[in-house]
C-alpha cells in the first residue's frame, strides 16, 4: 500500500500522456530555509559532474507522486511527507534524442537532514544551497543550462 502523502491544495500535479517520459524533481528545504543539492558523479551518462536536486524518472505505470516518493526514498533515504508547492513544468531535449517532460516541487521530508543516505557512486557529495550560494549550481553546466539554478532559485524565492 502506497504511504499517504498530503499535498498541498494549489499544487497541480501534471497529467501525463501515454509515450511520454516524464522526470520529476524534488526541492528539500531545511529549517534554515536552504535546498538540498547533490552533486552527479563523472561517470553519470547525463550531466556528469554538476549539481542537481533529487529526483529522476517516472517510471512505466508510476504516478509523480509514486516517482518523487521512490527517487526521494533511493537518493537520500528520506521519506516524501508533503507536496508543498509545485515550481512548474517544462520540456527539454538532455542532448540524447529522448523529449522529457519534468515536473517539479518543493517539499517536505521525514528523516536526518544532516545525515543523507546518498547513492555515493552516483552522488559523490551533496550540499545545502541558500540565495548566496546559488552560483554552485552552475557549476560545470554548459553555456546557457540554468535550469537546476532557476529551479532551486525559484523554491527559494530568489531571481538569484
Amino acid at each position: 500500500m502506497e504511504r499517504e502523502i498530503a499535498v498541498e491544495p494549489g499544487v497541480r500535479l501534471p497529467d501525463m500522456a501515454p509515450g511520454e517520459v516524464w522526470v520529476v524533481g524534488a526541492v528539500v528545504l531545511d529549517p534554515a530555509g536552504r535546498a538540498f543539492a547533490q552533486f552527479r558523479g563523472a561517470r553519470r551518462r547525463l550531466f556528469p559532474s554538476t549539481w542537481d536536486i533529487v529526483g529522476g524518472h517516472v517510471e512505466p505505470g508510476e504516478t509523480v507522486l509514486g516517482a518523487l516518493h521512490r527517487e526521494i526514498a533511493e537518493e537520500t533515504g528520506w521519506t516524501l511527507r508533503r507536496v508543498v508547492r509545485d515550481l512548474g513544468v517544462s520540456r527539454w531535449d538532455a542532448g540524447d534524442g529522448a523529449v522529457r517532460h519534468g515536473a517539479d516541487f518543493v517539499v517536505e521530508v521525514d528523516g536526518d537532514l544532516s545525515r543523507p543516505e546518498l547513492e555515493w557512486d552516483k552522488h559523490p557529495r551533496f550540499a545545502w544551497v541558500g540565495p548566496a550560494d546559488l552560483p554552485l549550481l552552475l557549476e560545470n553546466r554548459a553555456p546557457g543550462d540554468t535550469a537546476i539554478h532557476d529551479v532551486v532559485a525559484k523554491a527559494l524565492g530568489s531571481s538569484g
